[in-house]
């Protein structure tokens, strides 16, 4: 593990003194199997009044009669069911608060996202986007937002992503795949109900689970690596490892991949990921593959930065016997390359984290292109 002593991303150095930020965390979690029945009490105490909703943004998934959740709705509140078969856009953020500004008076009394990372990353922004003003797209970068999110609350039904945990809400934008990463994006209260991901594809299963698996092995092999992200990624990995290679019960499996997904979002939250994510952008942004598959697209051929991850994710691949798509880029223009390029590149801070301060003269455009040839 890359361990340099120079100032990382956590640090700001203030003449002779060094200051460590000060990163929120979710200050209220529930877990547990059927945690999922006690929401109706926890919003409870968060309504304003009778005129100020709770919206819920539903994955779509849940809008089938076979599927539909006990949602605690009271008043006038509101279930939005949302496809998460693309990624979230800035777009979509801003219609979505133009939707809800429209049909109310007053502020709703919260946001509450059911999904993946898709819905949770969507309901962090439309929370952030309701008590600011701008676009979506103004607000993509680091601490840009000025007033804090009105209250929301995250519940994943499928778990690797991190974003249930995470102060960032990935988002595709017009210019750019980059996220709103800001002290007031961080949920205000998080529900893990292991219950909820019982019904999940099997690829989809895997894909976000290797989600959470990278960013372990981006985090722990990272110059930005401290004590701090190290702990709760060695957890993070050690469960990922459990759930991925050995034989345990299924709801064994479900508790443990939900608190590797929490662990390995608090991992990055005082780090950062690296390269397979960086590259991972670029797909999406280009090709809107999305980011749990992209990032297994890209980490297979990424031995030489990461071989003993490379190792075990392989041995992962042949136990559940995925597949991963093949020929993504073999017919992509130049034009489309250097479009890939230019969005991964962009993410400075993940390849510095990945190579370290001169990570610009390691990976050369042309070496990107490489690595991406081989998808």
């Amino acid at each position: 593990m890359k361990t340099e002593n120079n100032l990382k991303k956590n640090e700001i150095n203030l003449g002779s003194k060094t200051t460590y930020r000060n990163f929120p965390m979710v200050p209220r979690v529930v877990f547990g199997q059927g945690c999922f029945n006690q929401l109706g009490d926890i919003l409870m105490s968060k309504r304003r009044n009778s005129d100020a909703p709770f919206i819920f943004l539903v994955d779509d998934y849940f809008e089938k009669s076979e599927n539909i959740l006990p949602i605690p709705l009271l008043f006038n509140d509101v279930v939005i069911f949302i496809s998460a078969e693309e990624e979230p856009k800035t777009g979509q953020v801003d219609a979505l608060v133009s939707e809800i500004r429209e049909s109310f008076d007053e502020l709703p009394s919260g946001i509450v996202g059911i999904g993946g990372g898709t819905l949770l990353d969507l309901a962090k922004a439309v929370a952030i986007l309701l008590n600011n003003k701008g676009q979506a797209k103004d607000y993509q970068g680091w601490d840009l937002v000025n007033k804090p999110s009105i209250y929301h609350v995250g519940i994943p039904t499928v778990s690797g992503t991190g974003a249930e945990v995470s102060r960032t809400t990935v988002l595709l934008g017009p210019e750019k795949k980059l996220g709103i990463n800001s002290d007031h994006t961080t949920y205000d209260q998080v529900v893990l109900d292991p219950e909820l991901t019982k019904t999940v594809p099997k690829d989809q299963w895997f894909y976000t689970g290797m989600d959470c698996f990278i960013h372990c092995v981006e985090s722990l092999n990272g110059t930005y690596l401290n004590a701090f992200s190290q702990s709760y990624g060695e957890k993070a990995l050690d469960l990922c490892k459990e759930v991925f290679l050995d034989d345990i019960p299924d709801h064994e499996s479900r508790d443990k991949l939900m608190m590797a997904s929490w662990h390995g979002g608090m991992s990055i939250a005082y780090s950062q990921v690296g390269i397979a994510h960086a590259m991972s952008y670029g797909l999406s942004y280009l090709l809107g593959i999305k980011h749990g598959i992209g990032n297994c697209l890209v980490f297979q051929h990424l031995e030489e930065f990461y071989p003993e991850g490379v190792k075990l994710f392989e041995q992962m691949l042949q136990k559940h016997n995925i597949v991963l798509p093949q020929g993504i880029c073999s017919n992509l223009t130049q034009n489309d390359f250097d479009t890939m390029i230019h969005v991964s590149l962009s993410m400075e801070a993940l390849w510095e984290n990945a190579l370290g301060k001169d990570w610009s003269s390691q990976m050369t455009p042309e070496r990107l292109q490489a690595i991406y040839q081989k998808i």
